[in-house]
């Protein structure tokens, strides 16, 4: 924000959510836009602010969408978990999506500057919204530490022609990655952290991970069986693009079968970590090779849904 105050054709938008988001830092270089009268006890607020506050989604939502249309860039910061106002604004940005009004248009058209960035706190929530079909030119990421948060928001803040989703937690946690590791993880979407496993290239068990507290468990998990367990091979997979999933013919970030293979195995158990609908993971993973070994521990609505999916996972 300090960087664009020449330039001033950023805004970052929320629903009243900036500090609670632990984004209250940008307060530092620019308060929030306000219109109104201005009094004494007013806090972080401006005529001429580049924070875009108001208490409404839907609204937000609209805001960045007109924004970006101009030509400028925004970044729109949602704590997640209030379901009955975000779910109907992610069905806004996801109808914008499925329309490509975004893709259809000349890439070197002024108003198609970039694509609507999204960060959506904490990490739980938006695998459980109700599954739609995307356009190609969306993406999500999952960010497992700080490093790789700010690997993936740079990507995505520099991408065109992309919704991009950053799904990530808020709270103070571990740090697995430095900022080299990071971005060269975030490059390739997905990878082993071989500081983590002992697997010397054969595992026995392959434990994969999506997201800041999965990485957290599944590390967790990975210490319980190397400490009780020393003669297991344990190899830790962390994907942060969950794209990378799919084949490479299904989507453009796709994995070929090849890279995910050596990630994963061609017939060795799979046990992956998932704060989501576990049968998103298999949906994403079915042409693979080794699909059948693929064990998703993820979310179950209720705890009473029953699928194939669910049994198998």
């Amino acid at each position: 924000m300090k960087l664009n105050l020449e330039s001033r054709n950023f805004r970052l938008f929320g629903p009243d959510e900036t500090a609670s988001n632990r984004l209250q830092a940008v307060y530092s270089v620019t308060p929030k836009m306000w219109e109104a009268e201005l009094r004494p006890d007013d806090e972080n607020l401006s005529h001429d602010g580049r924070v875009m506050e108001v208490l409404s989604e839907h609204l937000c939502q609209g805001w960045l969408e007109g924004y970006l249309l101009t030509g400028r860039h925004g970044l729109f910061s949602c704590y997640s978990h209030r379901r009955l106002n975000i779910q109907p604004a992610c069905q806004v940005v996801e109808d914008y999506a499925r329309t490509d009004r975004v893709a259809e248009l000349p890439a070197d058209l002024p108003c198609v500057a970039a694509g609507p960035q999204r960060i959506l706190t904490p990490g739980s929530w938006l695998h459980r919204s109700r599954d739609k079909q995307e356009s190609r030119n969306c993406a999500r990421a999952l960010a497992p530490d700080a490093n790789t948060l700010l690997s993936v928001t740079d990507r995505c803040l520099r991408s065109r022609n992309y919704v991009n989703v950053i799904v990530a937690g808020k709270q103070q946690d571990w740090q697995w990655l430095n900022m080299d590791a990071a971005i060269q993880h975030c490059t390739a979407g997905a990878g082993i952290w071989h500081w983590a496993g002992n697997d010397d290239g054969d595992p026995d068990v392959v434990m994969a991970c999506a997201g800041d507290v999965p990485t957290l468990e599944t590390l967790a998990a990975v210490s319980i069986l190397r400490r009780n367990l020393p003669d297991l091979k344990v190899r830790v997979v962390n994907v942060v693009d969950l794209m990378t999933l799919q084949s490479a013919s299904e989507h453009p970030h796709g994995l070929d079968d090849d890279s995910f293979d050596a990630l994963f195995t061609t017939n060795k158990p799979v046990i992956f970590a998932y704060h989501g609908y576990p049968w998103l993971i298999h949906r994403l993973t079915y042409r693979r090779r080794n699909h059948d070994n693929i064990h998703v521990r993820g979310y179950k609505e209720e705890g009473t849904t029953t699928t194939p999916f669910d049994m198998a996972s």
